[in-house]
């Protein structure tokens, strides 16, 4: 029997700093009901796709500040449509960590389980665990060669199956779903009165549904859908099914942060009906006014001369495996870096080359500069009171725009204005100039740009193509697969019978699976990788050179 997961029980996992406390009322147009937490004011002013305005991003705490990311749903290799909304908010969280002192615990999901997973599985005849962790792992790795870092944790749909259960069981305990006589759980959009539409403003129009449908209304959308023929189930309390896409993402960030959170990203795309809905179970299910408090929203990838985001349904993207044969990271961070993180943004070979040369000029400065200080670099006078000037303009300025949204394409244009400065004062001439040095000064310049670059993820020392070799995601993904077909033995070894002759009996029988199960775990800890078997399930790690060194020693002596 499920332990029933209710609001007044969800306690989050991270401690009770996360509480905001009291909250306020705001008033204004779109902002009407919103309420402005209680907090830690970052002195950052955010927009809030809530209110369609800018409003001060205030944080439970500055040592815990709660941050839900949609992630992918894995069913293909990424492209670099999802590229370009990672990365923007890869950008904006290290922004608020190493300039204004945030320290963010972020949460991203990971569907491993829906309709275009099993279509696809289906398709290559294999399992969808193995599509969903092939494709997972595959993200990751793509993630790593951008550079953008990965979340606090990772957490998947089809670990929280439990939870997710509980939490439907809770938003139908509170009156706003129901369960069908097919076996479906739908949300009652109705319920919701006109308290629906926070993100969209309004609750949009009739949909035309099939004549079989067993909704009550066109517009109830699926908390938990009826198992299909040859489909991936779990049982339930109405029937084998599994999770719809919407109540993954609301469970799995209650387990974490409870009824509140701070922010909460994604693609624009997501804002309806994805995190529209979420809102609704969320606030139904712990029964509070608001759940989310800022909620982030990233522009599209467009095609550039096309008016169509890049896509797979459209056929229109390139793998970020692809791209990065030909460009490097660091070019595709700058590309990011040169338009607002909400704006639609138009990629062609063109505009990744305009990146690619400023990153080289960027460089190239940085190089000139350290040869000026160093004594290698010959040149006229120097004014240094204007470079000094200058700098502490730009570190002003650069600030104040990253307070703003986030204004990357200002506080880009901050620093390339300080770079032409440096560039005009160093006129290399013929013969040694007679007048004195300013080696200090371009020493400041030099690391401040470095300091720059380097908080928003790019690297002016190192400016390596990045490969597109899956051969680790697909080592990771095979050891996946024989820790999953052991837990299979495993389990089956130590399944028991009803007498305790029986049980006896089949310990005996199967005693020398359990033996090779565990020759597999020494064997395998012998190559670097640990396996711990825990009360349902095995999970593993790979080892440092000294643990395994270690665990060899252990096991010999």
């Amino acid at each position: 029997m499920q332990q029933a997961f209710r609001a007044s029980q969800c306690a989050p996992l991270l401690p009770a700093t996360l509480g905001l406390g009291t909250r306020r009322a705001v008033s204004g147009a779109r902002g009407q009901g919103w309420l402005q937490p209680a907090g830690h004011d970052t002195g950052v002013k955010v927009y809030n796709s809530l209110t369609r305005r800018k409003d001060p991003l205030i944080v439970a705490s500055a040592d815990a500040a709660s941050w839900y990311s949609c992630g992918p749903t894995v069913y293909d290799h990424a492209h670099l449509g999802h590229a370009c909304s990672y990365v923007r908010f890869d950008i904006i969280r290290r922004i608020l960590t190493r300039v204004f002192g945030c320290n963010i615990i972020m949460v991203m999901g990971i569907t491993d389980v829906d309709d275009k997973i099993i279509k696809r599985a289906n398709e290559m005849k294999i399992s969808p665990a193995s599509l969903a962790n092939l494709y997972e792992e595959d993200f990751k790795q793509d993630m790593a060669a951008l550079k953008v870092l990965p979340p606090t944790v990772y957490m998947r749909v089809t670990d929280n199956i439990p939870r997710i259960i509980s939490f439907i069981e809770g938003v139908i305990a509170n009156g706003h779903a129901y369960a069908t006589a097919k076996g479906n759980v739908y949300f009652d959009l109705q319920s919701r009165g006109d308290k629906y539409g926070k993100l969209v403003g309004m609750a949009h129009g009739p949909v035309t549904e099939p004549g079989d449908s067993d909704k009550r209304h066109a517009n109830d959308f699926a908390l938990w859908k009826a198992a299909k023929p040859q489909e991936v189930f779990w049982a339930s309390p109405w029937g084998s099914g599994r999770p719809g896409w919407h109540i993954e993402c609301s469970t799995i960030s209650s387990l974490v942060f409870g009824s509140q959170l701070d922010i909460h990203s994604g693609g624009i795309d997501l804002a309806f009906p994805h995190h529209e809905n979420e809102i609704a179970q969320c606030e139904v299910f712990h029964q509070c006014q608001q759940w989310g408090n800022y909620f982030l929203h990233s522009g599209h990838l467009h095609v550039k001369g096309k008016e169509e985001k890049m896509s797979k349904s459209l056929k229109n993207y390139i793998t970020i495996k692809d791209f990065l044969k030909t460009f490097s990271p660091d070019v595709f961070r700058l590309f990011c870096l040169r338009s607002n993180y909400r704006s639609a943004i138009d990629y062609s070979d063109s505009t990744m080359l305009e990146s690619e040369h400023l990153l080289r000029a960027i460089a190239a400065f940085a190089q000139d500069a350290r040869a000026y200080v160093r004594g290698q670099l010959v040149c006229g006078p120097i004014r240094d009171d204007v470079l000094w000037e200058r700098l502490s303009h730009t570190r002003a300025a650069v600030t104040a725009a990253l307070a703003d949204d986030f204004d990357t394409p200002r506080a880009v244009g901050a620093v390339m204005d300080l770079i032409h400065q440096g560039n005009r004062q160093l006129k290399v001439v013929t013969k040694e100039a007679d007048g004195p040095r300013s080696p200090v000064v371009f020493g400041s310049i030099i690391s401040y740009i470095e300091r720059f670059f380097e908080t928003v993820g790019i690297s002016l020392a190192d400016q390596q193509f990045v490969s597109g070799d899956s051969s680790s995601a697909t080592l990771h993904s095979v050891v996946e697969e024989l820790v999953r077909f052991r837990l299979k033995v495993r389990q089956f070894a130590l399944a028991t019978g009803e007498t305790r002759e029986a049980r006896q009996q089949q310990l005996l029988e199967r005693q020398p699976l359990l033996e090779a199960c565990d020759a597999l775990r020494q064997d395998l800890a012998a190559h670097g990788i640990s396996i711990k078997d825990r009360s349902s399930t095995s999970t593993w790690e790979l080892l440092g050179p000294r643990q395994k060194t270690t665990n060899l020693g252990a096991e010999d002596a």
